[in-house]
């Protein structure tokens, strides 16, 4: 019987409860325990439109119990078979949910990655947009103000020197 159980025990904590019962029965109930790690794989899950997890009712049998009830003789024959059904099935169940868990840890590593890259390319983006404007600002600030096409509201348009100097001299002849 323990041979059997080996491959469970290995992986997980069981209760084993054998109990007497009227008319000369016994019943034989494995309990497997939850472990911590079980829910880790959906934990670690941030983007759950992306990322499906694992459903709660396949690491929820991970724990269903098997219970026999049957006379000693018959469960002394047939009780080694049934736990070497029960253990495979049990096994089998963990491995898919081993491998389902792995597959999330990739894309959830995959989708992190993504996001790095988008963020990374989001700012040398904004930064060459950043340093493109700076350098347009920086050619209208060392244009002349008579070429750039607007005038001024606040400053008087101002007079050539030549035409100054000119009428400087006409008043001081008259």
């Amino acid at each position: 019987m323990f041979k059997e159980l080996h491959n469970l025990i290995a992986t997980r904590p069981l209760t084993l409860t054998v109990v007497a019962v009227p008319d000369g029965k016994i019943r034989v109930c494995v309990v497997p325990q939850s472990l911590e790690d079980d829910d880790k794989a959906n934990k670690r899950i941030r983007n759950r439109k992306e990322v499906a997890e694992i459903p709660k009712e396949a690491i929820k049998a991970l724990t269903t119990p098997l219970s026999l009830e049957g006379p000693p003789e018959k469960l002394d024959a047939e009780l080694p078979g049934i736990l070497a059904k029960y253990v495979n099935k049990h096994v089998s169940l963990q491995e898919s949910l081993t491998k389902a868990s792995a597959e999330i840890d990739q894309a959830v590593a995959a989708i992190e990655q993504r996001d790095k890259e988008k963020s990374k390319a989001a700012k040398a983006t904004k930064g060459e947009e950043k340093k493109t404007s700076d350098k347009t600002e920086d050619k209208k600030g060392g244009q002349d103000p008579k070429n750039d096409g607007i005038p001024s509201l606040w400053c008087t348009q101002p007079s050539n020197p030549s035409s100054e100097s000119s009428q400087t001299e006409e008043e001081v002849n008259s």
